[in-house]
């Protein structure tokens, strides 16, 4: 293939994943943009609430994960029964984590008290959160058939799903947050039902189109004849959970330097909020191109076409760094004009403005940095990158954030700026890490 088609076959697989993960993320701009309008104590509110639930939620979207490259790999070696095998197990799997993520929800809830938050901010994410947690059983299914479909090559299906699904949401959001469209008048409430209505929806949606799509007819029929097994459970989860734990390890620092911005004041969590809430827009496009990199990368492993596979990897870094440069751009252009779309409030938006100055720098990084834990996940390789987004994040960017942001009173803008230097040190030793396996690869098959 040439460089050309390598990137046509990049962008064809990952713009339908990119719609597809923006879904689950615009749920909560959705949220933010609808609640903020009901004053800055309520938007605060939605920030404590979605910064937890969000390392919640990511950890049972990076296990799922564990499927796609597996997925991928029996597809390129043309193995259905094996492809139906994990399809089989993944669902269950993820079905079966779903509620136990849902009982960890609602445990955590309890535990927001001890956050150390302001009472108000607090009174409202608690209501808001315990009905967020229930959305996580729909969604882990949806998450199921989905990355089956997508290690298939199918991205376009959840991408229409998804976006459907957050039309939804909105359509729910305004009915309950405002008590129009003859709807009860629920406020912040009201928009967690939204979240938990539109995933019902969409996993049904989802697992009714793999069930009844003639083209997967074969792994349907070849579902009975499988029985669960143990150790095909595991290969799912030695990928899964260390996926999930380089969510948990990277959103949980975000969600820890909420929790510091928190101890500042509603204000600079509001603008924080706004910030993370923009980010996390162009970090799931970026996380479009890692899961095009999965597929890529297991799927030239499964035909042991080791030079294709490091240019597939290679292209999706690239693409990266260029749509999100572009992005960095956009925030600095707009780091004034952004944040009206959440909030009047002038002290916020000017404070959302300067930290979006901060995200616009670390793009790159963020981008490089999530596509090398996709084209590593597609090669089977999660324990290295796990202990270093480990270091990066927590030996690195939270210490770094305490003393920037708290000891030496930078506020806001000091928890930005270590969060950044964790982001580029992540990106250079992942794309390092795919540099030296990639060539490992080619070297012992010459």
């Amino acid at each position: 293939m040439t460089l050309k088609e390598h990137f046509r076959t990049n962008i064809t697989l990952a713009y339908p994943v990119m719609l597809s993960q923006m879904g689950h993320i615009l749920v909560s701009v959705a949220d933010s943009m609808m609640v903020g309008r009901l004053g800055t104590v309520p938007l605060a509110s939605v920030s404590l609430a979605n910064s937890v639930f969000s390392v919640i939620m990511l950890f049972g979207l990076g296990v799922s994960y564990g499927m796609t490259p597996l997925i991928a790999s029996a597809d390129g070696a043309n193995d259905k029964r094996m492809g139906a095998k994990f399809f089989k197990h993944g669902v269950y799997l993820n079905s079966a984590l779903g509620v136990v993520l849902l009982v960890i929800g609602l445990v955590v809830g309890e535990g927001l008290i001890l956050l150390d938050q302001d009472p108000e901010v607090l009174a409202g994410a608690l209501p808001y959160f315990n009905t967020l947690v229930f959305s996580l059983v729909p969604l882990m299914v949806f998450q199921a058939f989905r990355q089956f479909a997508e290690g298939l090559s199918m991205t376009r299906q959840a991408m229409y799903i998804s976006v459907s699904g957050n039309a939804l949401n909105v359509f729910f959001n305004y009915g309950l947050i405002y008590g129009e469209l003859g709807m009860p008048e629920l406020g912040l409430v009201g928009a967690g039902w939204a979240s938990l209505i539109s995933r019902v929806i969409m996993a049904i949606a989802m697992a009714t189109f793999v069930l009844t799509y003639k083209p997967l007819r074969r792994y349907v029929v070849l579902w009975s004849k499988i029985k669960l097994r143990p150790f095909v459970m595991r290969r799912i989860l030695n990928i899964g959970i260390p996926s999930g734990l380089q969510y948990i390890f990277e959103i949980g620092a975000f969600s820890t330097a909420a929790v510091m911005v928190g101890w500042i004041g509603a204000e600079a969590l509001a603008a924080h909020q706004i910030a993370l809430n923009l980010s996390a827009i162009t970090y799931m496009i970026a996380t479009g191109i890692s899961a095009a990199g999965a597929i890529r990368t297991g799927n030239q492993l499964g035909r042991k076409d080791y030079p294709t596979l490091r240019t597939a990897g290679m292209t999706c870094f690239a693409m990266a760094a260029i749509m999100m440069a572009f992005f960095g751009a956009g925030f600095i252009f707009g780091n004034t004009y952004l944040p009206t779309w959440y909030i009047e409030d002038a002290v916020v938006i000017e404070m959302a403005g300067s930290l979006l100055i901060i995200a616009a720098f670390f793009q790159i990084s963020d981008g490089v940095q999530a596509v090398g834990l996709g084209v590593l996940r597609g090669i089977a390789d999660v324990k290295v990158p796990t202990f270093v987004t480990l270091f990066a994040y927590w030996f690195m960017a939270i210490p770094l954030g305490y003393v920037f942001g708290i000891y030496l009173d930078w506020g806001a803008i000091g928890i930005w700026v270590a969060l950044l230097i964790g982001l580029t040190l992540a990106a250079i030793m992942h794309l390092t890490r795919f540099h030296v396996l990639s060539n490992r690869y080619i070297l012992r098959n010459q």
